[in-house]
């Protein structure tokens, strides 16, 4: 049974590896780590089919070290305490190197069984993670590790990968095998950075060609069909949820409506309705606010229209509310007000209600029975000047009309009436 490719074309040094220039370039700090046999402690955070394991298995031959691994979607503290018993055996005797992949998945519990070993030098650990691991690695093992962060490999050097799993199914192939000029590039976009799905694609392009005259030739059609949707990462808990959702929401700020329909759509080929929903409508108070207020009655519209109508048609109304909102005037002088208002609660200043504003029963008690409020709707213009805020702060401006028709209208409008005109 031949090994799968993806296995077999996995590369031996730092050279071979494609993508991570920045980490094992000419003058990266994890190439020169490596090359100088480094025992450090490592997290190797990043998507899928981007190296982590590649380089771990380096290491390991670098430093001399005994390589264990370990998932820890499966491995129980069992698992980890019969490795630690390895250490300093025959089995392990220049010490133990862990590749502990998912260690998000591992418990406190299970994270601390690690530290005495990481401490005294026994063990050293590199830890993979899809997921932010300031949030899902325990404080204490993070501090005694170094956090490498893994990008998506562009298409370009994808590529690389790509046609190097060709030529090797070129030679193992029963018939002559050729391919269509644009397969590999095909492959390497279509990946989404993911250099393991692009060689599983070349496995599967190889295994599903059909003998044309005694060849078997990769079609464009085939790579095409073979790799379609394979360039998006979606998780709806993980990172790429949010960074889809904050790419949606700076994309229709930034006033761009091509960019905003292609994050939504990103989100609706997932499956994910609920989310873009409640997003376009916090877009609509955060970002376009009282520079079109309507926008969030539209959007709101829209989106109950969405959710009654389910996908795919759900798109249509969706659609039309990012368009709308990237495209209307903005304003976040609501959005300002709130967050200033809050930030000084926050920092104690407050202070009693005005006498005139509380509520009416206060006057039947104490010393001064008198309300003394003035009724704004039995003045002029309905306006009357009287102070609203605490004492404490009572000349505290919380709201700027923004730049724009609406609130500038709105502000011509009052100062006339208060004679700050």
């Amino acid at each position: 049974m031949n090994r799968p490719l993806a296995d077999e074309i996995r590369p031996k040094s730092l050279d071979e590896v494609v993508g991570q220039k920045h980490l094992i370039g000419k003058d990266g700090v994890l190439r020169r780590l490596i090359e100088g046999g480094t025992s450090a402690n490592m997290v190797f955070y990043g998507p899928s089919g981007t190296g982590k394991t590649t380089i771990a298995n380096i290491v390991a031959e670098r430093t001399q070290k005994t390589l264990y691994r370990l998932n820890a979607t499966t491995a129980s503290l069992q698992d980890v305490k019969d490795i630690i018993g390895d250490v300093g055996t025959l089995l392990a005797p220049g010490g133990v190197l862990l590749y502990l992949d998912e260690i998000q998945y591992f418990n406190k519990k299970q994270q601390q069984s690690l530290l005495e070993f990481m401490e005294n030098g026994k063990l050293t650990l590199i830890a993979s993670t899809t997921e932010n691991p300031y949030f899902y690695v325990y404080g204490a093992l993070l501090s005694r590790s170094t956090v490498f962060e893994f990008k998506p490999v562009p298409p370009a050097e994808a590529r690389t990968a790509v046609e190097r799993a060709l030529a090797i199914e070129k030679d193992r192939s029963p018939l002559p095998l050729r391919w269509e000029e644009g397969v590999p590039l095909q492959v390497a976009t279509a990946c989404g950075g993911d250099v393991r799905k692009a060689i599983n694609a070349v496995e599967l392009l190889c295994q599903a060609a059909r003998p044309v005259d005694g060849k078997l030739v990769l079609t464009m059609a085939d790579a095409e069909q073979l790799s379609q949707r394979s360039a998006m990462r979606y998780d709806r808990d993980g990172d790429a949820h949010y960074d889809i959702l904050s790419a949606l929401q700076k994309s229709i700020r930034g006033s761009d409506p091509d960019a905003a329909v292609h994050y939504l759509g990103r989100l609706l080929e997932a499956g994910d309705l609920l989310s873009p929903c409640r997003r376009l409508l916090v877009i609509a108070a955060e970002d376009i606010g009282l520079a079109y207020p309507q926008a969030i009655v539209i959007t709101k519209a829209c989106v109950d229209a969405a959710v009654q109508l389910g996908l795919p048609e759900a798109q249509l109304p969706l659609a039309e509310a990012a368009i709308l909102l990237a495209t209307a005037p903005k304003s976040n002088s609501a959005h300002n007000a709130i967050i200033a208002a809050r930030a000084d609660l926050r920092k104690g200043k407050t202070g009693d209600i005005p006498r005139q504003l509380q509520n009416v029963h206060a006057d039947t008690t104490g010393f001064d029975n008198k309300q003394h409020y003035k009724y704004p709707h039995d003045y002029p213009n309905h306006w009357v000047a009287q102070q609203y805020l605490p004492d404490a702060i009572k000349n505290a401006r919380y709201y700027e009309y923004g730049p724009n028709k609406t609130e500038q209208a709105a502000r011509a409008y009052w100062d006339k009436i208060r004679g700050e005109g």
